[in-house]
């Protein structure tokens, strides 16, 4: 499998010959469960006070009374403590010790990352993500491209590219979330624009940019391949970085 290598104005400099790994074969099933268990990392536990609604010297008047058994306050005849009171603890709280990390094989984590790289050059997945480009994929470009150090020159190479209308798509999908969210700190939603692999560094230039991610090719994982477990992301590759996914 060959691809072109273009130069930072949009022109087919050279042909290079892709790795195997381009020829992975597409395992949605796998991307998915290697997704979910990255961002179950991330998870925060949390759970309630274990002596919340239980701190009272309510007890139980005891059989014979004509009323139900259950725990009253000493200075009156209101229920206490027992979860259908008012004030009283949870049923079923959420505990602080649940488990919370998915786990996954590690061989199966390498073949959901490379079936994901596979998957970023299939134009249905990647048009059926509602990215928007010209031309064919997988988009490579050359090595310069990883020396730019100004947004405005990213910005003119995917324009020659024919890309940046997808970063534009991206920046216009820009809303407040609904819901408690807004004020946890994810105030924001936006959609997944561009993802740049570099060789070595990632691309500094291009952090400022709607939707766009910039990492080295050996921080790559399956959830910037395919964010929200749906693979067919929009990817930008440098020479060098097709170079060293040789490695894997």
């Amino acid at each position: 499998m060959k691809a072109q290598v273009r130069t930072l104005t949009g022109e087919i400099s050279h042909e290079i010959d892709l790795p195997e790994i381009f020829n992975e074969e597409y395992r949605p099933d796998l991307i998915k469960r290697a997704v979910l268990a990255l961002q179950s990392t991330r998870f925060q536990p949390h759970g309630t006070n274990p002596y919340a609604g239980i701190r009272t010297s309510a007890e139980s008047w005891g059989s014979g009374r004509g009323v139900a058994q259950v725990p009253r306050l000493k200075n009156g005849s209101r229920a206490a403590r027992v979860p259908q009171a008012t004030g009283g603890r949870a049923a079923h709280p959420p505990k602080v010790e649940k488990v919370l990390i998915k786990n996954i094989n590690r061989k199966e984590k390498q073949k959901a990352l490379r079936s994901a790289i596979a998957a970023s050059t299939h134009l249905d997945l990647v048009r059926g993500r509602g990215h928007i480009f010209e031309g064919e994929l997988p988009l490579v470009l050359e090595d310069k491209f990883e020396e730019i150090t100004r947004t405005s020159d990213v910005i003119s190479t995917l324009s020659a590219l024919g890309l940046y209308a997808d970063v534009e798509r991206a920046r216009r999908s820009k809303k407040v979330r609904a819901g408690r969210g807004t004020m946890r700190g994810r105030r924001y939603k936006q959609r997944k624009s561009i993802l740049i692999v570099t060789g070595n560094e990632p691309l500094r230039a291009a952090r400022n940019l709607a939707g766009v991610d910039a990492v080295a090719v050996n921080q790559l994982n399956a959830e910037l391949l395919a964010p929200g477990t749906q693979a067919g992301r929009l990817t930008i590759w440098t020479e060098s970085a097709i170079k060293r996914l040789e490695e894997f």
